[in-house]
């Protein structure tokens, strides 16, 4: 998939979080739960992470220019960052703000019939926004648990989704938590509780992304099995040896390979010239999911004196 084509993940839960934010916030107006409107705050908070993963998948799309050579594909990493690192820590620190309030200042829920009823249908909606980014992600994925997945995927998108679908699932139970035992104990303390935890779940969400993130706008390389891929891509031919090998994501369909190859000594210019082209080529058909960038610099083999 391009960078320019939108991902089904992102669009499913943009979709799913304007319809859930709405009604969150209705049920917020009609009960007064804390819990709810953190909720309402979390699924708005979502939806302009979604639409901010639009705008980075957009911009990567430019044309590569003579300040920046290698294109925009960072832009997507950019984006990444700026939803974990602003909206989602500001939805954390919201949530903690009010369910610390709620708690110092307790106020009975008001229906709470339509609470249950909005954050049952929230959980459905928020079932099918996962269960979307599930699907797009197992062919990624592999045999990888979802953890690694999460921490080596170089799918920016993918990795906020997932998190984000699952805390706001879990986030919606604590919701429902917390109203339900503020209803039947009859002490709205709890609904404050369920919103703290509300927020204490984003910190940590945002924590994770943060760091996975930054990772990545810094510049991740290729993973080890990829890495030999390429190395018996190289050494296929009249290629003696991968002297050094490096190479870094610039988005997350473009991988820049550089390396330093050894040729056998006496080997005409003519002959290494048509050798690196053939290394290039068994490259690129190696890794064909990938756009690569080669550049190998040819040496002699000095291990050998």
């Amino acid at each position: 998939m391009s960078s320019r084509t939108p991902i089904p993940a992102v669009i499913a839960a943009l979709a799913a979080n304007v319809g859930i934010a709405i009604a969150k916030l209705i049920g917020f107006l009609l009960t007064g739960s804390s819990s709810m409107l953190a909720e309402s705050v979390h699924s708005a908070v979502d939806t302009v992470n979604e639409l901010l993963l639009l705008l980075g998948r957009k911009a990567a799309a430019r044309v590569a220019t003579l300040e920046h050579p290698f294109g925009y594909g960072r832009d997507r990493y950019f984006y990444s960052f700026v939803v974990a690192l602003l909206l989602f820590t500001l939805g954390a620190a919201f949530s903690v703000y009010e369910g610390v309030h709620k708690i110092i200042n307790p106020a009975p829920v008001d229906a709470p019939v339509v609470a249950f009823a909005i954050l049952v249908v929230a959980m459905l909606l928020e079932a099918f926004s996962f269960r979307t980014a599930i699907a797009e992600s197992r062919p990624l994925k592999g045999d990888d648990s979802w953890w690694r997945f999460i921490r080596t995927s170089k799918v920016p998108e993918l990795s906020v989704v997932l998190l984000e679908d699952f805390g706001a699932l879990v986030g919606l139970v604590l919701a429902l938590v917390g109203v339900g035992l503020s209803v039947f104990t009859g002490d709205p303390v709890w609904d404050g509780v369920g919103t703290v935890g509300i927020g204490a779940l984003l910190g940590v969400i945002a924590a994770v992304l943060i760091v996975k993130m930054k990772s990545l706008l810094i510049g991740e390389g290729a993973g080890q099995t990829i890495l030999d891929t390429i190395t018996s891509a190289l050494t296929a031919g009249r290629v003696e040896r991968v002297i050094h090998l490096r190479t870094q994501y610039l988005s997350p369909d473009e991988l820049l390979v550089a390396a330093k190859i050894a040729f056998p000594p006496g080997l005409p210019v003519e002959d290494v010239a048509c050798a690196i082209d053939e290394a290039e080529l068994r490259i690129r058909t190696a890794v064909p999911a990938t756009k690569v960038m080669i550049y190998l610099e040819p040496d002699l083999d000095r291990s050998r004196s």
